[in-house]
């Protein structure tokens, strides 16, 4: 399929973005592990997430499905789930993959986690040595998966993780609930936190300093009765449509505001964006809010790394976008892991925009943008990258003639309605055969 876009007049409205990815992924996972039923309202039913719910139940967890959102899970208990009779199919989620590489250490039976070829591409190596030191057998393909392991008694370790990883965190985090001991995790910068305020919500007992965290085992976990906010990675997209095109002004309801996931705004708001973030409680442990943002009169180029890079990992194909645009040269360095996501985004960013007529240089760990630059419409490719594949059509929003993106379904990975929703705020955007 493929998205034909063309540039509107301007924006306007008021939307609510689907459930946030990561916290679906960790809900499922954690009500599975819980003893008691928990109910989750607003879980994401995008491709990813129907990964984990798809393993799950091929675990020996009933879940029941009144709504494409609801979900009613019933707890197995930290140690009920049974071995799977077939290879554990984790699509193109490398949440699902690793998140369950880290519980199913703690299980004495074998289990096979395999996924599709882009999901193959990615390393998995970085979960499988620490869960190895903690007693776990695990063998990957070259590093890759397919990923065979057969966990058991495990012992707590400490252990520095050589590249901020939320998710190698988490599977770490969830493999310490079943060691002999206290697990220690040393960040090199601060990750996305939800697996921590998840954990603890649900009754697990862990402590944090700095960058060190630290669980300790676990008899039970409560179950959840959850409301997932917003996805703030997905709201980006409107959010960079609107201060991108000349008249725009959106509101975005009910969102995950968690400190971690704000990179992109405050990257935004060092650029000169017009963009208010208004709290309005907490949830879960969960701070939540409404953003509202306006067409910016001028954005200025900036440079990010160091600890901002992983607050906005998933954001900067959207952000490069916003870079194409402000005066200036914006520098993003310390970045390399961006190679090792759903595609090489740096790679596959620097070839699609120049087809549009960016001005932008490749660098190993990151890129850099000249700007302003008009873009022109162009056939671009999504490289099977959901962000990608909304990032561009972003560009096309603000492009002079037709934008078609290639390979546009991947978009269902992350954001359904990705596209209905833009149209309700204005945007000339469609879906094709």
């Amino acid at each position: 399929m493929r998205l034909r876009v063309r540039p509107p007049a301007r924006l306007h409205g008021v939307i609510r973005v689907p459930g946030d990815k990561s916290l679906s992924h960790r809900a499922l996972l954690f009500a599975a592990l819980a003893e008691g039923t928990s109910t989750l309202q607003g879980w994401l039913p995008a491709a990813d997430c129907e990964a984990t719910l798809r393993c799950i139940r091929a675990l020996g967890v009933e879940v029941e499905r009144p709504a494409a959102d609801r979900l009613i899970v019933h707890g197995r208990g930290l140690r009920g789930l049974q071995p799977a009779s077939a290879p554990l199919d984790c699509g193109g989620s490398g949440t699902t993959m690793r998140l369950l590489m880290g519980i199913l250490a703690g299980f004495p039976f074998p289990s096979t986690l395999v996924g599709n070829a882009q999901l193959s591409r990615r390393p998995m190596e970085r979960v499988a040595e620490p869960l190895r030191r903690m007693g776990a057998e695990v063998r990957t393909t070259e590093g890759h998966a397919p990923v065979y392991l057969r966990g058991g008694t495990l012992r707590g370790i400490r252990y520095e993780m050589p590249v901020a990883s939320a998710q190698v965190k988490s599977a770490l985090l969830l493999a310490g609930l079943y060691a002999q001991g206290p697990t220690t995790l040393v960040e090199p910068a601060p990750s996305r936190d939800h697996t921590e305020r998840l954990l603890w919500a649900m009754g697990a007992t862990l402590e944090q300093h700095g960058r060190t965290i630290t669980v300790y085992p676990a008899e039970r976990l409560s179950p959840l009765d959850c409301a997932i906010p917003g996805d703030p990675s997905s709201a980006a997209f409107p959010l960079v449509a609107a201060l991108l095109i000349p008249g725009s002004e959106i509101e975005v309801t009910d969102l995950l505001l968690n400190p971690t996931r704000l990179g992109l705004i405050e990257a935004l708001q060092a650029m000169g964006a017009p963009i208010r973030v208004i709290p309005e409680g907490e949830r879960h442990g969960e701070p939540v809010g409404r953003l509202l943002g306006a067409s910016a009169v001028r954005l200025q180029a900036i440079e990010i790394a160091g600890p901002w890079v992983p607050r906005m990992i998933d954001e900067f194909p959207i952000f490069a976008v916003a870079a194409t645009q402000a005066e200036g040269t914006t520098r993003v360095r310390d970045a390399a892991e961006l190679r090792v996501k759903e595609s090489d985004r740096i790679a596959a960013l620097a070839a699609e925009l120049r087809r549009m007529g960016a001005r932008i240089e490749e660098h190993p760990d990151g890129f850099a943008i000249e700007g302003p630059t008009p873009l022109r419409g162009a056939v671009v490719h999504s490289h099977g990258d959901h962000r990608l594949a909304m990032a561009l059509a972003v560009a096309g929003l603000i492009a002079q003639g037709e934008t078609i993106v290639e390979d546009a379904e991947c978009i269902g990975d992350s954001f359904p309605g990705f596209v209905k929703r833009m149209q309700a705020l204005g945007a000339e955007i469609e879906m094709e055969p």
